[in-house]
């Protein structure tokens, strides 16, 4: 009795243990069904995979000519710099060169000023003149009823220009002390005979006169002056009296600069 309540003990628990075991297995067989995709799902991973790879492959390429490029764009401004450096620095040294020689100009300009007003001074120092009323043959010039300015149109000697044979005017070129002397002959007249007068500008200075009855009458008269550039000098016949001269000159007009001031 106790041998058959034991045996079946023994089955009760085998069976148990058997069939824990059949419950054990598919449990596990459920784990690893769920822990193992699919083969479908495994490609479809494997794809985008590749796909991704294949995109950044070529993106890497694309990033890689882009900075290919950038680089290439770099090095090119790199030398399009040297060069602005370059231009600057030829500029620069254009600019001081002409700078140079605008100041070696303004100097050459100032030695040929220098130089042209030294020969100026120069010319204008040698003034002189002398002329005798009429060019040719012989004649009396007056009386007229106001003083008239004689025209010595005789030129002997006219350095510097300064007298004028048309106007019978001396204008002074610079500034200076100059000396005048004229003779004058005048016909015989008892009442009006020669009268010469010297002016500066409008002022009366010194004057020459002379009357004879019987024959002719000279005079004479001189005067140093202080002019400026530009002042006039000239010989005023008076009113009523009467100028002779002919081919021997006796009347004459003339002038030079004895200094500088």
């Amino acid at each position: 009795m106790e041998i058959m309540v034991f045996f079946l003990l023994l089955l009760l628990v085998c069976s148990v243990s058997t069939n824990q075991r059949e419950v054990d297995t598919e449990i596990l067989h459920q784990q690893i069904s769920y822990q193992q995709p699919c083969p479908q799902d495994i490609h479809a991973v494997l794809r985008e995979l590749t796909a991704s790879v294949a995109e950044q492959k070529v993106e890497i390429r694309t990033l890689k000519q882009e900075n290919k490029e950038h680089v290439a764009k770099l090095k090119a401004l790199e030398m399009q710099n040297v060069e602005l450096q370059r231009q600057r620095s030829e500029i620069d040294k254009l600019k001081q060169q002409q700078q140079d020689n605008a100041a070696k100009l303004e100097e050459v300009d100032k030695q040929r000023t220098a130089i042209e007003n030294l020969n100026q001074q120069l010319l204008v120092k040698q003034v002189a003149f002398s002329a005798s009323l009429l060019a040719e043959g012989n004649g009396i010039t007056g009386p007229f009823n106001t003083h008239t300015t004689l025209v010595f149109k005789h030129l002997v000697t006219n350095i510097g220009n300064a007298y004028n044979p048309h106007t019978g005017i001396f204008t002074a070129p610079v500034r200076g002390a100059y000396h005048f002397e004229w003779y004058v002959c005048g016909p015989e007249d008892p009442v009006n005979g020669v009268a010469v007068v010297l002016f500066k500008n409008g002022e009366r200075i010194f004057s020459a006169w002379e009357r004879q009855a019987s024959h002719f009458g000279t005079a004479s008269n001189g005067a140093s002056l202080r002019l400026e550039t530009g002042d006039q000098v000239f010989l005023c016949l008076w009113v009523n009296f009467k100028i002779y001269d002919n081919h021997f000159h006796h009347s004459t007009f003339s002038g030079h600069l004895l200094f500088t001031m």
